[in-house]
């Protein structure tokens, strides 16, 4: 039978020499302890096995180096990329359909108490949802304001219609100015006016960004039913598109203004407010106007006939 001590690890030549060649190669180095587990017989000498505990040092080579690098990715540490490389901006893109319904029905049914932010955007702010927004609210504006000018003249022998295609154009310099210039203004005022004692519940670029582009969904129906010649059911529509989207910025960003002065507070909000304001009734004014502040069409005047009378003398 073998003894213990022969059961012990030996250092191999191999790795000895691969040491020497390469002292700067990576080493794992294992304890190993010996025990005995036979007992000395009766009247015997001492004799336990009890050895300590000699390291083995393995070589790792460049490729198994590489080997655990790799696999250190895989396990999903990646890596993100610069502003300037695709990866960084498809991370803003990155969500469900699921999630966008629950945006939108969240921006039209705003609730006291239940910040839109921290309830439906904190765990995932996209530009997803913003974007196709104003895409989509810029073509219902200005499509459905042609639809009102063409309806509202129907009938009208001295007018011709005409496409203004010139209104997709303004429609997208407006709503996409509002969309993206407001918020980048509020975001830098209340980082401003917060200093270096920002709260960490704080709203972030992106977060300010996605309220108030999901905050303009309303207006996309609103202008579709802008369509019918009533001004005062347009006016009726105006006034409860600008409740409910007015309503969403102002319950998102008051906990963040409150702790700020009253009389700041108070100008911050009603600047939310009025900058709110002046889209919904701008876009009203300019795109759905009323028969009687349509310009006419202009007419050419036809040549007058004069009669030369010649009398006898």
């Amino acid at each position: 039978m073998a003894s213990p001590n022969d059961l012990q690890f030996q250092e191999f030549e191999e790795a000895a020499e691969l040491l020497s060649s390469n002292p700067g190669a990576s080493t794992l180095s294992m304890s190993v302890s010996n025990t005995s587990n036979t007992t000395a017989p009766a009247g015997g000498g001492g004799g336990g096995g009890g050895g300590g505990g000699e390291e083995v040092k393995l070589d790792l080579s460049d490729d198994e180096e590489g080997q655990e690098e790799s696999s250190e990715l895989l396990r999903g540490q990646k890596a993100t990329g610069g502003f300037w490389t695709f990866e960084y901006y498809q991370s803003f893109f990155n969500i469900d359909t699921v999630q966008v319904l629950d945006r939108v029905k969240g921006s039209v049914m705003p609730l006291p108490g239940k910040n839109f932010i921290k309830h439906h955007i904190r765990s995932n702010p996209d530009l997803y949802g913003p974007f196709w927004i104003c895409v989509t609210l810029v073509f219902s504006v200005a499509i459905s304001g042609n639809l009102s000018t063409f309806l509202s003249q129907m009938g009208n022998p001295a007018y011709h219609y005409r496409p203004q295609f010139h209104r997709v154009t303004i429609a997208a310099v407006v709503i996409f100015l509002y969309a993206w210039l407001v918020p980048v203004c509020l975001w830098g005022f209340l980082t401003w006016r917060q200093g270096n004692e920002r709260q960490v519940g704080g709203y972030s670029f992106l977060e300010t960004v996605c309220v108030y582009g999901y905050s303009l969904f309303i207006y996309i129906p609103t202008s579709v039913l802008w369509i019918i010649p009533f001004e005062w059911l347009r006016w009726t529509l105006i006034l409860i598109a600008m409740v409910i989207s007015g309503s969403v910025l102002v319950l998102t960003f008051w906990p963040v203004v409150r702790d700020d002065t009253k009389v700041m507070a108070v100008a911050t909000v009603a600047t939310i407010v009025v900058l709110h304001t002046l889209l919904a009734v701008g876009c009203k004014m300019y795109f759905f106007q009323t028969a009687a502040h349509i310009p006419a069409p202009l007419t050419t005047a036809t040549p007058a006939q004069v009669t030369l009378v010649t009398n006898p003398h």
